[in-house]
């Protein structure tokens, strides 16, 4: 797992950040990384419990929030975030082709 680069990883929070706005759990998100974006479950597991440890206040409010029933349809996870995680991953990938040009 040492050949993963800085921007790959930035790019997996980036990621779960938009799993967060979805008000995705861990194991959604994780689901959906490896669904949608083919990401391995483990790096987006290291990932989110690094920005556990960074953001400790934020994730207890967001699991405390989690816990709350939601008047949210299911469907819409799936749907609305397939999307928005394949813009990120080409936008990812256009500004690596860009920064790799100059």
């Amino acid at each position: 797992m040492g050949d993963i680069s800085a921007s790959y990883i930035h790019m997996v929070q980036h990621l779960i950040e938009k799993c967060l706005i979805f008000q995705m759990s861990k194991d959604e998100c994780m689901e959906a990384l490896s669904k949608h974006a083919n990401i391995k479950a483990v790096i987006t597991s290291t990932v989110w419990n690094e920005l556990e440890k960074e953001n400790k206040e934020f994730f207890e409010s967001y699991t405390q929030s989690q816990s709350q029933p939601t008047n949210t349809p299911d469907w819409i996870s799936e749907t609305e975030t397939n999307q928005p995680i394949q813009k990120i991953i080409y936008d990812n990938q256009v500004d690596s082709s860009d920064s790799n040009d100059k």
